[in-house]
């Protein structure tokens, strides 16, 4: 189906969410019951286009017990999902709230290992839904799989006639780049990556979006600004799209509801801008739920009312480096 959304998430996990009263050093601890919630990058993505009412389908690699975990909470919450199977354990991500100081201790295990076939095996699972005009792919590489294969995808999205957001970092992402893609979501930290920077200290954050797009490798740049909202870079124009003042419980999943609602809207056929705001304003909403919650649809047309937009010019030329 054109109108159909594909995820791809090859470093899925399961996350399990926990709460203690307090972090001890070297004393047994318990916990109150766990939350389990699919997770990883396209997942997440995913499951938030799905709870917007969108038409997605997620494929991911799923391998083991916590892999037919993962495949049964995905078939829970109603999502189109398709498992690329593998021969090793999917992983599991843990966060730990501290209830005494509120803070949130993530720690993220390793994944699996995949082989050349299985690798090989989730790009053919794109290619062959080829009709499909937006693609999204989201997170980490796991072992075994090379740093070009976003890289590859973004050449088999070429070839389908489909843009390819892409939301990554490190070298993943600047062979990427080199090979051409519609939209990626950098941080200021992985921006400054790009450039060859350790830190974005000094940075000039307009200038470098201006000129990745520019570039020609990358034709919209989104850069996340956390509770600051975003700074949307195209050809057209560059716009800072604040996010409004909230009480945030948890920023965990913030970026991934971001991109739900852009790559969501703007298959809907709105404009980057427009994508923006809702991409703001779902970001915001699940800085109001707890641990790995999605947002509550809900809440995302009350934030977009208040939601501005700046122009945000800047100094012209290359970003410092």
């Amino acid at each position: 189906m054109a109108n159909r959304i594909l995820t791809l998430t090859m470093n899925p996990t399961v996350d399990v969410t926990v709460a203690v009263d307090a972090l001890v050093p070297e004393h047994k601890l318990r916990t109150g019951s766990a939350r389990y919630d699919p997770g990883g990058g396209g997942i997440n993505v995913a499951r938030g286009i799905h709870r917007c009412g969108g038409n997605v389908l997620a494929i991911y690699t799923a391998g083991g017990a916590v892999g037919e975990m993962l495949s049964c909470l995905l078939g829970d919450e109603g999502l189109a999902h398709c498992p690329i199977q593998i021969g090793r354990v999917t992983r599991e991500s843990i966060t730990v709230q501290a209830s005494d100081t509120g803070a949130h201790y993530r720690f993220v295990l390793p994944g699996p290992e995949l082989t050349l076939d299985e690798t090989e095996r989730c790009l053919r699972a794109m290619r062959d839904r080829a009709e499909s005009r937006h693609w999204l792919a989201s997170g980490s590489l796991p072992p075994g799989v090379g740093v070009d294969f976003y890289a590859r995808l973004a050449r088999a999205a070429r070839g389908a006639g489909a843009r390819l957001f892409l939301d990554t970092s490190g070298e993943p992402l600047r062979a990427a780049l080199a090979e051409g893609v519609y939209m990626i979501k950098p941080n200021l930290a992985e921006l400054a990556e790009l450039w060859g920077l350790a830190d974005a200290q000094g940075f000039d954050r307009r200038a470098a979006c201006r000129e990745l797009v520019a570039q020609g490798g990358v034709e919209v740049v989104v850069l996340s600004l956390g509770a600051e909202g975003a700074l949307l870079t195209d050809c057209r124009q560059q716009l800072h799209i604040p996010a409004p003042p909230v009480r945030a419980d948890s920023v965990v999943g913030a970026g991934d509801s971001f991109m739900a609602l852009f790559v969501l809207q703007q298959a809907r056929g709105m404009t980057t801008v427009q994508a923006t705001h809702y991409g703001v304003a779902a970001g915001t909403a699940a800085a109001l739920t707890p641990a790995t919650a999605l947002f509550r649809p809900e809440d995302i047309d009350t934030l977009c009312v208040e939601i501005g937009c700046e122009s945000a010019e800047g100094a012209s030329g290359r970003p410092r480096r």
